[in-house]
């Protein structure tokens, strides 16, 4: 017997994904113009509902460092599968394409790459790889993704994130939920930290991190998304009143010392390594609560339409450092490089899917394409 709440998890999740939603009208999956979409709805979501069923009889717990499992049960194929019908390939773009070459020839080589990029949806591992499945499926399987304990706690998360190479973190905003576990979140932390380290040690590896430490978020006036973007509820008591409060957390940059973790992480590896900036806007198929919940087992909104990716060229710290007077300084610098370069990449994307753009919105550093064409 299936807890009540993950059993109306579940079927919310199955009529989300049967009717698919675009531009805030009901746009049906079996309406996206894929072949047999009713019989690959059905599928997918009895395989999903299966997959959820057997996490919550026989939880599986996550190790510090997770590998995609892919037999038996092929769980990276299943959420490649699921996602697939969700993005809208006609309206979907990759930028700088030629960029993700220069990266594989450079892994191959036993070089390490740090992908640094905000996030947007807990499809962000699923549409990486599908935008570049006809032309580097050897990057979108092989990346490890820092990943947050929400995606392999929660249920509904946990037959998704088994198909994915993950290290497992507690982000810093959920760090004091429960001050009884911030000890213990800590020391996972640490261990987490050792096993990535190991990872670069061994060379060819690829790393994406949020350093936002969380999913961008709309603007709750503007409706306006932008990378590192988000916002909460505050309770506020006074006397015997209790109200509540909309406030923005500020962040118009990355977490500095996120980024230079990764940084040194990277450099202490005794392998070459590579920063590279990395964009993403795929919000519209899969977005999040408005605001930062404490809570685990959010509502899933599911929609049809196009997502894009785009990547920079790697970033050089010591370029960046040179006009800094303390480490501090250029640490911060950095980190502001890193994400200028992902805005004005999501920017371009953004003008590309929302303002209906297409490749025309394309400019000097941001050359889009539609490489599965």
């Amino acid at each position: 017997m299936l807890p009540s709440h993950v059993a109306h998890g579940m079927e919310e999740l199955y009529h989300n994904y049967k009717d698919a939603h675009q531009d805030n009208m009901t746009f049906q999956v079996f309406q996206s113009g894929v072949p047999n979409a009713e019989d690959i709805v059905l599928s997918n979501m009895a395989v999903a509902l299966d997959r959820i069923s057997n996490v919550v009889k026989d939880p599986f717990l996550f190790s510090p460092y997770h590998e995609a499992i892919r037999e038996p049960f092929d769980y990276y194929t299943f959420a490649q599968d699921y996602i697939r019908p969700l993005i809208n390939f006609g309206h979907s773009y990759v930028g700088n394409i030629s960029l993700f070459s220069e990266m594989e020839e450079k892994l191959r080589q036993g070089d390490n790459v740090i992908l640094i990029s905000n996030h947007q949806t807990e499809a962000d591992p699923a549409v990486i790889a599908l935008l570049l499945e006809s032309t580097h499926p050897y990057i979108g399987e092989g990346v490890t993704y820092i990943a947050g304990d929400r995606v392999v706690t929660d249920p509904l998360c946990k037959p998704f994130s088994m198909g994915r190479n993950l290290l497992c973190v507690y982000s810093k905003k959920h760090m004091n939920d429960d001050l009884e576990l911030v000890d213990m979140k800590k020391r996972a932390n640490t261990r987490s930290l050792k096993e990535m380290a190991l990872l670069l040690r061994s060379g060819s590896k690829i790393i994406w991190i949020a350093p936002s430490g969380g999913r961008d978020r709309p603007d709750p006036v503007t409706k306006e998304w932008f990378p590192g973007q988000q916002f909460k509820l505050v309770c506020h008591s006074c006397k015997a009143i209790l109200f509540y409060i909309l406030i923005q957390e500020v962040q118009a940059t990355f977490d500095a010392s996120s980024v230079d973790n990764m940084r040194r992480l990277m450099l202490h590896a005794g392998r070459p390594g590579h920063i590279y900036p990395v964009a993403l806007l795929c919000h519209d198929i899969m977005p999040p609560p408005a605001q930062v919940e404490k809570e685990i087992g959010e509502r899933r909104v599911i929609a049809f339409h196009g997502t894009g990716l785009s990547i920079a060229p790697p970033i050089d710290f010591n370029k960046i450092s040179d006009g800094c007077e303390n480490p501090e300084e250029a640490k911060v610098a950095y980190s502001q490089a890193l994400y200028d370069s992902v805005n004005q990449q999501y920017n371009v994307l953004r003008s590309a899917i929302h303002g209906k753009q297409g490749l025309a919105a394309s400019i000097p550093t941001v050359s889009l394409s539609q490489p599965w064409q």
